[in-house]
């Protein structure tokens, strides 16, 4: 019987072949924790006098949820943190590198590689075919000091995607109609497998959306095959070295199959208190929700393409009276990225605020948090009651094209009406590319111009060389007319000794 990408990746940590039910002790190959449950971590590890990790450079702990630190108690746990790194040699993420999903990602996963993380949101990482999945503190502590940790092989739900997207929808539209269709409880303890001809050509950013909101339906991970857009991603983060092509196989046993058609789909929003509280834009817009604050960031959306879109929408205009918005890139390369592109600039102009790299005001610690009855619309994964620090504050979940169409609008719109510009997938931008366009662009100026040089350059040599043939001819003219003079001055003189000998002559 053939394994799917989840029975095969255990498998391989297990060191023995695994189905779907079974129990088993794997090798861990990253452990990460975050600021929030990092020093639960560091202390129970404190408690078991086993203050240590198996694989110091790949155990990694995240200065993010609170970065810079909001008040006394974390900023202590900071310090809890910074110690730990420095006494087991584990990788400290300091404040402003970013966030853990997205630096994880960005520099230690790779296909094939078991994660585990003390957040939720860990299953990102599946997006790289690692199967990544979020523990409790303890279970992280136990993994990161012995580099193993034990689990239940999870069934797995095959999601086949087909069709193209549609001008305005995007990868959060196609994950959030996915939780809506099937419940936030819909795929509890699941390993959710994304495939399929619309997957095979989606841009590395959209399958990390896509894995990161996984648990949302309650599952375990969310897996992606490793393939050429895996490794030319790999490639770009300076570890190409490091993939391997990793597909499940034709025969696998999926316990459920789902079937979407992306090119049926329309921009959808999550209404508050629950991610599968989904609606589409056209019953949104009918609602004519205003809103107090948008917010473009965390690890679900906060990548160079997420911005790409935000910005393609907002150049040139301005937000709406009253409304706030917040943007927040995903980590210090991004931000990077941002910056050499004209993204960040773009959203100042707008009349944005941009924090430094961090979770911001998505989990309700800091960075935005809402008063009584505000409504945010967010590019954020998770809109639980109280989630963005009060609980009297609405979240409702879109895409970056639906957040900056609301920016604009103060009211949450139909980004379509926006997107006449927009690419439907892909537009993050490739600087080889973006080089070689340049480098065109300007050869093509140039060229009219070099032209127009050799022109003038070819007639002032002619008009050159006439006045120069002129001024010849002028010359030897006057050089004549003065030989002429001489000669006839020459000649009077002559002709006036022939007259004066002769006259002498005669008188003698």
């Amino acid at each position: 019987m053939g394994k799917t990408l989840a029975e095969k990746i255990i498998g391989e940590h297990a060191g023995k072949e695994v189905s779907a039910g079974e129990i088993v002790i794997a090798s861990v190959s990253v452990a990460l924790v975050q600021d929030g449950t990092g020093p639960l971590a560091v202390r129970q590890l404190q408690k078991l006098n086993l203050e240590k990790v198996a694989h110091p450079n790949r155990t990694v702990l995240f200065l993010d949820h609170s970065a810079p630190a909001s008040r006394k108690e974390l900023a202590n746990d900071h310090i809890t943190l910074r110690k730990f790194a420095e006494k087991t040699g584990a990788q400290l993420s300091d404040v402003g590198n970013g966030i853990c999903h997205t630096v994880i990602n960005e520099d230690y996963v790779n296909p094939g590689d078991l994660l585990i993380g003390a957040d939720s949101h860990t299953c990102t990482g599946g997006a790289l075919c690692a199967f990544a999945t979020g523990m409790g503190s303890t279970d992280v502590a136990i993994g990161m000091a012995l580099g193993k940790t034990w689990l239940r092989v999870p069934e797995t739900y095959r999601v086949n995607i087909t069709g193209e997207f549609p001008v305005g929808v995007y990868p959060k539209d196609l994950i959030l109609y996915l939780i809506g269709m099937i419940g936030a409880d819909g795929a509890t303890y699941k390993s959710l497998e994304f495939g399929g001809p619309t997957i095979d050509k989606m841009p590395m950013e959209g399958r990390f959306t896509l894995s990161n909101m996984a648990v949302e339906a309650g599952a375990k991970d969310g897996l992606i095959a490793s393939d050429n857009i895996t490794k030319a991603y790999l490639k770009k983060m300076g570890r190409g070295d490091k993939w391997r092509e990793i597909k499940p196989d034709l025969d696998a046993e999926y316990e459920r199959i789902i079937d979407i058609d992306v090119s049926t789909l329309k921009p959808t929003v999550s209404y508050p208190h629950t991610v599968n509280n989904t609606r589409d834009i056209d019953q949104v817009v009918a609602d004519k929700i205003k809103i107090n604050q948008a917010f473009l960031g965390t690890c679900t959306n906060s990548r160079l393409s997420d911005w790409a879109i935000f910005s393609s929408i907002v150049k040139g205009k301005k937000k709406a009276p009253g409304v706030r918005v917040i943007a927040i890139p995903g980590s210090r390369k991004i931000e990077a990225e941002l910056i050499k592109y004209g993204y960040l600039q773009t959203l100042l102009e707008f009349g944005a605020m941009v924090l430094p790299p961090g979770c911001g005001p998505c989990v309700g610690v800091h960075g935005g948090i809402l008063g009584d009855g505000e409504n945010v619309i967010s590019t954020q994964n998770r809109n639980f009651r109280g989630r963005m620090g009060n609980p009297e504050g609405n979240i409702y979940l879109g895409s970056p094209a639906t957040v900056a169409a609301s920016a604009i609008a103060g009211y949450i719109a139909d980004p379509r009406e926006y997107s006449r510009k927009l690419k439907p997938l892909g537009t993050v931008p490739d600087a080889k590319i973006l080089a070689k366009k340049k480098a065109a662009a300007k050869a093509e100026k140039a060229t009219p111009k070099k032209k127009a040089v050799k022109k003038t350059t070819k007639k002032t040599v002619k008009k050159t060389a006439a006045k120069k043939k002129a001024a010849k001819k002028t010359a030897k003219k006057k050089v004549a007319k003065k030989i002429t003079k001489k000669v006839k001055a020459a000649k009077k003189k002559t002709a006036k000794k022939k007259v004066a000998k002769r006259r002498t002559a005669k008188k003698k």
